[in-house]
């Protein structure tokens, strides 16, 4: 039985459809990032803790929706390019929200957001010569943003007590500071690899 959809091509793939679960977590995660600005600009501590669940669960569709369009063949070019902004449009609104309300020195901010925005743009621009290798550096790179932002957002004071909230803070501001020179290493070797790109043509996964 030919299950290829009428008028295609005998033994051609299925196309995949545009609304699909992976694709949904991809635009969730995008609709809670205003979301979770709003939440940061109301005052008091309930307000906090509920910007810091909706941080999470956004993050947590971020690991969600790629697995899913790998395992069940879901990928799309929409996700391809709405899926790395989402993620950005996340960490970054974090890492302002959290300098605008004094918790974050700004310059750690503008030094995270231009790298951020400088790789993806450039990412970009060589998808017409070659797709560029991930790395584990960038992949450590998120996993310590997230630690640092999720430790940094959560009103500790109100779920702990004192001695206990202060240490979790001292943690997320190491894991920032970790965060901050992965960042930057990464930075420029993503740099080095496109220049290397440019020369050779060859590349390998998306970075991130």
């Amino acid at each position: 039985m030919n299950d290829s959809p009428p008028g295609s091509a005998p033994g051609a793939p299925a196309q995949v459809p545009l609304l699909n679960v992976a694709n949904v977590l991809t635009v969730l995660r995008l609709v809670l990032v205003p979301v979770f600005i709003w939440l940061m600009v109301l005052p008091g501590d309930p307000a906090r803790l509920a910007a810091t669940v909706v941080f999470v669960v956004a993050a947590l569709t971020d690991r969600l929706d790629g697995q899913l369009a790998r395992s069940r063949g879901l990928v799309t070019d929409f996700g391809k390019i709405v899926d790395p902004i989402a993620d950005k449009a996340l960490t970054l609104s974090a890492f302002i929200m959290l300098s605008a309300d004094g918790r974050l020195w700004w310059w750690v901010t503008v030094v995270i957001l231009v790298r951020e925005l400088g790789i993806t743009v450039m990412r970009f621009f060589m998808l017409r010569r070659a797709v560029m290798a991930a790395s584990r550096g960038g992949k450590l790179k998120t996993v310590l943003q997230m630690t640092g932002l999720i430790g940094l957002l959560a009103p500790w004071t109100m779920l702990l007590p004192r001695a206990l909230a202060g240490g979790l803070t001292a943690l997320a501001y190491a894991a920032v500071a970790a965060a901050l020179v992965v960042t930057v290493v990464t930075g420029v070797d993503y740099v080095r690899q496109a220049l290397s790109i440019s020369r050779t043509g060859a590349g390998g996964d998306e970075a991130r």
